[in-house]
């Protein structure tokens, strides 16, 4: 395949866009070991955290996380072992278990979340510097 043209550009800043974003993804492994947590259990936390006041479901948590259901519960399962959420009751449905981050959760949840700040603004002005020259390419 010849090299060169707008399919080579296309793919020097694909190889860019993949190596800022595992360069994230490794920054916050170091980052939320350091809190005390694994990089799934801060995905989760912050999808909990942020799904509102009354809790989410482990249903809606695969959405998220884009993980198998299986996967999450047994996620779930060890982060509640070790303090970070727990279930509730659902006041609309009693059926319906509810997941909550505890302040020990929100304590380790905050310190990475904080500590990533300048990655993610990195992170940002990576993504929109893409898609500026995306959009110049004409793809």
């Amino acid at each position: 395949m010849p090299r060169g043209g707008a399919l080579e550009d296309e793919l020097v800043r694909a190889a860019a866009f993949r190596t800022g974003l595992r360069r994230f993804l490794a920054r916050t492994h170091d980052v939320a070991s350091a809190a005390g947590l694994t990089s799934p259990r801060y995905d989760l936390l912050l999808m909990i955290r942020t799904a509102g006041p009354s809790g989410t479901r482990i249903t809606e948590l695969c959405d998220l996380l884009q993980m198998r259901q299986t996967a999450v519960t047994e996620l779930v399962k060890r982060a509640e072992e070790a303090g970070l959420v727990e279930r509730r009751p659902s006041e609309a449905d009693g059926r319906v278990w509810l997941l909550r981050v505890t302040p020990e959760g929100e304590r380790r949840l905050l310190r990475a979340f904080a500590a990533l700040r300048a990655d993610r603004e990195q992170l940002a002005a990576a993504l929109d510097e893409l898609n500026v020259r995306f959009r110049a390419s004409g793809s």
